[in-house]
């Protein structure tokens, strides 16, 4: 029992369990900071995730979206049909190919995009511009390294 005890106590003072834990705060930190955002439009992060990448496009089918948007599928369904209800997207099965369904924007869905995306992405730009040109590309390459680790 005490050996257990002993490789526990050893396993938090890992040197990587400070960095993972500021990794989740600031994973956390700028999560909240978009969703507030976000939400002052009338959107979840989920609809906003699901506008900004069909803005610019003819659409995309629905598996396409969920891998752009990092959204399950199951999830993914209940935010279009959200979407829908709002009338952002419209949503067709194409009588070719009834297994695949495509999501694209209404025009009142590319007007929604058009607002609020440079507005969104100014707000989270003004965070990223406290740190200097060479500290974002550091972060951006040790960031990298770190994904590709796992």
């Amino acid at each position: 029992m005490a050996s257990t005890q002993n490789k526990s106590v050893q396993a938090a003072r890992e040197a990587f369990i400070p960095t993972m834990r500021e990794l989740v705060r600031t994973y956390q930190a700028l999560s909240a900071c978009s969703e507030t955002h976000v939400r002052q439009f009338d959107l979840t992060p989920a609809q906003f995730d699901v506008i900004a990448s069909l803005g610019n496009t003819n659409g995309m089918n629905m598996g396409e979206l969920g891998e752009k948007t990092l959204i399950t599928k199951g999830t993914l369904t209940g935010v279009i049909d959200r979407l829908i209800q709002k009338e952002l997207v419209t949503r067709e099965t194409p009588l070719d190919n009834r297994r695949c369904v495509n999501v694209q924007l209404t025009p009142k869905g590319q007007e929604v995009f058009e607002q609020v995306f440079p507005v969104h992405i100014a707000h989270i730009k003004e965070r990223f511009e406290k740190l200097e040109p060479s500290e974002l590309e550091l972060l951006k390459v040790l960031l990298s390294r770190l994904r590709q680790a796992f």
